[in-house]
This record gives C-alpha cells, sequence and structure tokens, in this order.
C-alpha cells in the first residue's frame, strides 16, 4: 500500500504598507519549511463570494484593522477553516479600556484608567441619542481618580495617534476639546525609571526589548539609559505578557510596560499587528520576530485540523 501523499499548507500574509517583515517571513518560511510542503505567499483577493472556495490554512494579518473590506474576508476565512493570526472576530470587539479590565482580573499591574464620552456627535448620532448621558461629566470625580499627570487617548487608537499628555485639568480641556468623535480615554501616567516593549508569539514566547518612548521613532531601541534589570523584575513582564496574551486570545502582540517602584505596569498591549520594520526594530529583534512568527505560523499550518470548519459560537471564546 503506497504511503499518502503529503498535503501542501499554505500560509498566506495579508499586508498593508509595511515591507521589510512581511517580505522576509516568506522568504524564511519558503527558504526553511519548503521540504515539508509548507508554502507561504502574499494573499490575493478581489471580491469575494459567500460560496468561493477558501484556500488557505494560516492567514497572518497586518492590515485588516485599516481596511474593512479585508476584516470582512478574514471573519469568512475563519468561517470557512482558515486559523487567522489574530483572531479578527475578537480584535473586532476588542478596546484599550476593556483590555485593562482583562489585564487587571489575571492579576497584571495596569494605570487607573476612565473612559470618557464623545466630545463631539459620532457620525450618524443626534443630541437625543445621548439622553441617557449625565451632563455635564463630574471632571472633579475623574481628575481625583487618576491624577495628573495622565494620558488621553483614543480607546482604539494606535501608533501614538491622538495621544496627549496632560499635567493638569486646563491642559486635559484643551486636548480633549481637539479630540472630535473620537472616544477617549483619560490614563493615569506613570513616572517610570525604565520601559520595556515586549513581543509576544504564540502565547508562550516572549521577547524584551529596553525601550524609549520618549526618543525620535528610529531611536527608540536604541538611544536607552544606561542600567540593568534584576532577573526577578524581567520574570515578571515576561509571565505578564504571557498572561495577557492569552487572557486576549492574541498569538501576535506586543506589551509596553512602564516600571515605577520596581513594578511593571502594563501601558499599551492592544497591538495584535506590531511594528516589526527592520529599520525601526533593528537586526537582532528582526532576526528574532521572524524565526518565532514563522514557527508559529508553520506549527499552526501542520496541525491536522487547521482547516477545521469554524463556529462563530466559539469565535470570541480564546
Amino acid at each position: 500500500m503506497s504511503k499518502q501523499k503529503k498535503k501542501t499548507r499554505r500560509i498566506g500574509i495579508l499586508r498593508g504598507m509595511e515591507t521589510s517583515f512581511p517580505e522576509a517571513l516568506i522568504e524564511y518560511i519558503n527558504d526553511t519549511y519548503g521540504d515539508k510542503k509548507i508554502e507561504c505567499s502574499f494573499v490575493e483577493i478581489d471580491a469575494v463570494s459567500m460560496d468561493d472556495d477558501n484556500v488557505y490554512d494560516v492567514i497572518l494579518d497586518r492590515i485588516s484593522h485599516e481596511v474593512p473590506f479585508y476584516r470582512s474576508y478574514l471573519k469568512w476565512c475563519s468561517l470557512k477553516g482558515t486559523y487567522i493570526v489574530n483572531n479578527p472576530f475578537w480584535w473586532s470587539a476588542d478596546d484599550k479600556f476593556i483590555d485593562n479590565i482583562i489585564a487587571a482580573e489575571v492579576d497584571v499591574a495596569v494605570p487607573r484608567t476612565v473612559i470618557l464620552p464623545h466630545k463631539q456627535h459620532p457620525p450618524n448620532t443626534k443630541d437625543n441619542s445621548f439622553r441617557n448621558l449625565k451632563y455635564p461629566v463630574d471632571w472633579d470625580r475623574v481628575f481625583e481618580y487618576i491624577g495628573f499627570p495622565a494620558f488621553l487617548k483614543p480607546f482604539d487608537g494606535g501608533g501614538w495617534r491622538g495621544v496627549s499628555r496632560v499635567t493638569n485639568a486646563d491642559e486635559f480641556y484643551a486636548a480633549y476639546d481637539e479630540s472630535g468623535t473620537d472616544c477617549m480615554m483619560l490614563q493615569e501616567g506613570i513616572e517610570f525609571e525604565s520601559y520595556f516593549r515586549c513581543y509576544g508569539v504564540g502565547q508562550t514566547k516572549v521577547h524584551i526589548m529596553p525601550y524609549n518612548p520618549a526618543a525620535e521613532p528610529h531611536l527608540r531601541y536604541k538611544d536607552i539609559p544606561e542600567g540593568s534589570s534584576s532577573t526577578e523584575l524581567l520574570e515578571r513582564i515576561e509571565k505578564d505578557v504571557v498572561s495577557i496574551c492569552k487572557a486576549l486570545g492574541y498569538d501576535l502582540n506586543t506589551v509596553e510596560f512602564a516600571v515605577r517602584d520596581g513594578i511593571p505596569y502594563a501601558i499599551d498591549f492592544m497591538n495584535p499587528a506590531p511594528d516589526a520594520d527592520y529599520h525601526s526594530v533593528g537586526y537582532d529583534n528582526f532576526a528574532w520576530i521572524v524565526n518565532a512568527v514563522a514557527e508559529m505560523l508553520v506549527a499552526k499550518a501542520e496541525k491536522p485540523d487547521s482547516k477545521k470548519k469554524f463556529s462563530v459560537n466559539n469565535a470570541l471564546a480564546r
């Protein structure tokens, strides 16, 4: 009896403007795992029919948070059995305010945070849409809870879009007045002695990178104050990254920590398409993330049930 021919597993990369990471990932996977019947390429897509055949075992999503068409396509792929990194159903429901609550539930330290009403009415709403909203907002209660300095930021933003550091009520009001229709949150400012940005891959692997959020973007991994970190601190950071990624169901994420009085506070951890550009993260970090993500994608593709039919009933239960 002849052996059954091994099926080629297909990994798709859905990318946006970035170049170095997705191209390096495809080259690395094809060169390293090609003899294991693994094929990696950029996703090709046009109009999608309900009845089309889905050809991918795994897709890495790097852009659907900015393109609704892609997000719906990835949900369709999930329903057809593709494993998506990261889960497009949960990602669509996620926000930074809720993430802070989830992180606190798994014993990760987070800054005090308050979600705020929109400064301006969101599109397609009117005054009557907000008849449940108390007015004026009790700002004194908010300021007493959060304190200053604080950060005003969109509850679903990324890349430091719309983030303002405020040191008193007047600065807050000025920044809030500029927020427009965005839903904002106010977060306690952690005056830190050290800062880290960490990759989390596959809910098991962690890469801790010293980081300077105050430096110019191209220097944030290079312009790092001198000093060493205790083994105990690094072990706690690694544990917290895994706890957050498991709680949120993210297979790829970055978690940022501001360390105050020896305690790492998780500052920003809704980054399911984190920066992995060679020119910003540098050679060593780039090599680590390419290798770790490649191994994860291949492992997902090789699972016998990698094209198992997806149930929408458990889309968020990860």
